[in-house]
């Protein structure tokens, strides 16, 4: 194992974690005014709307995936579905929902590119969000071409071993689990720790702003002109 790797893949992702919670904290304490999507709906519609529905069905589903397909231990998932077939699995519905969030950033971006308005009003950190958002999109899909070459899901279990042993705090272990994968899991890898790591800089904070309260709040009277 190169000192390289473990630096990416056993140090990075608690530098990472490190950032992504004082961040958040400072940002919410100090610009709770900041905390928000800042959305761009209300300046230019047409578009919006199929955009930004493609990306975050997209992108929810993904992320869900992810989450449980990586955390998961083998002893549990066992019972129900066997590691090939939960790659197979990830494979298809992995490929689906990030085709629709492809599409949804590639239209976001040209929308921002391309409309005067929401041009004039897109911060730098807009953009750097979104064509990284753009990258990572590209480099899931492209992990699902280089996972087809072996269907034996050992490289999922390598991958998520690599992520449980990041959430239990054995970093030298998970720079070990990860070794061995291709570099394209490894980029992948490295550019979503890095969204997480610029995540309370960006309009991405709202990710973690759930409006439970919209449910209990009292109607709002809306008139016409």
């Amino acid at each position: 194992m190169s000192n390289l790797n473990f630096l990416l893949f056993g140090v990075y992702p608690f530098i990472v974690a490190a950032v992504f919670i004082v961040g958040c904290w400072i940002r919410y304490d100090r610009e709770p005014y900041s905390w928000k999507a800042d959305s761009s709906q209300m300046l230019d519609n047409k578009g919006f709307s199929l955009a930004s529905n493609l990306f975050h069905i997209g992108v929810i589903f993904v992320l869900a995936g992810h989450f449980v397909g990586l955390l998961t231990p083998e002893s549990i998932y066992h019972h129900f579905i066997s590691t090939p077939h939960k790659q197979l699995l990830a494979m298809i519905s992995g490929g689906f929902f990030g085709i629709l969030c492809l599409i949804g950033v590639i239209m976001l971006i040209l929308r921002r590119q391309n409309n005067a308005r929401v041009k004039a009003n897109t911060r730098t950190s807009d953009m750097v969000v979104l064509y990284a958002l753009l990258i990572q999109v590209c480099l899931g899909l492209l992990t699902i071409v280089v996972s087809a070459q072996h269907l034996d899901g050992s490289v999922m279990v390598l991958l998520a071993n690599w992520a449980q042993s990041i959430v239990t705090l054995q970093g030298v272990q998970a720079a070990e689990m990860i070794a061995p994968v291709s570099i394209v899991y490894k980029l992948h890898v490295f550019v979503g720790l890095t969204l997480i790591m610029i995540f309370p800089f960006t309009r991405l904070v709202h990710v973690i702003s759930a409006p439970i309260k919209y449910l209990v709040r009292n109607y709002q009277i809306v008139r016409q002109r």
